[in-house]
């Protein structure tokens, strides 16, 4: 009976570890909202990719807790207007930080 207790008691503590251990803090994701963040980043890479006027694979998207950063190299300030308003207009984005660059 005593080794069931212990049994029961280790696992209850590491329940309450794994548990406190998906939560969110200031720095990191839990992983819901990691979830979350990838599906946004991909929505956006699809739309970007839709866009004909712009070419995905020069433009890196990364996303945390919902704020959307766009970075790499285009062809014109016209270029990177058009991603940032693309990246808006997608569903559970926050903001969106420009980090793109005029070749």
């Amino acid at each position: 009976m005593k080794s069931f207790k212990i049994i029961t008691a280790f696992f209850l503590t590491l329940a309450l570890v794994s548990i406190v251990g998906c939560g969110a803090s200031a720095n990191k994701e839990s992983t819901g909202e990691y979830f979350d963040d990838s599906v946004i980043t991909s929505k956006v890479k699809t739309a970007i990719f839709a866009e004909e006027s712009l070419k995905v694979a020069e433009i890196n998207v990364e996303t945390f807790k919902g704020v959307v950063q766009l970075s790499g190299f285009v062809n014109s300030r016209g270029d990177i207007d058009k991603a940032v308003e693309v990246a808006r207009q997608v569903k559970g984005v926050t903001s969106v930080k420009n980090d793109m660059r005029v070749k």
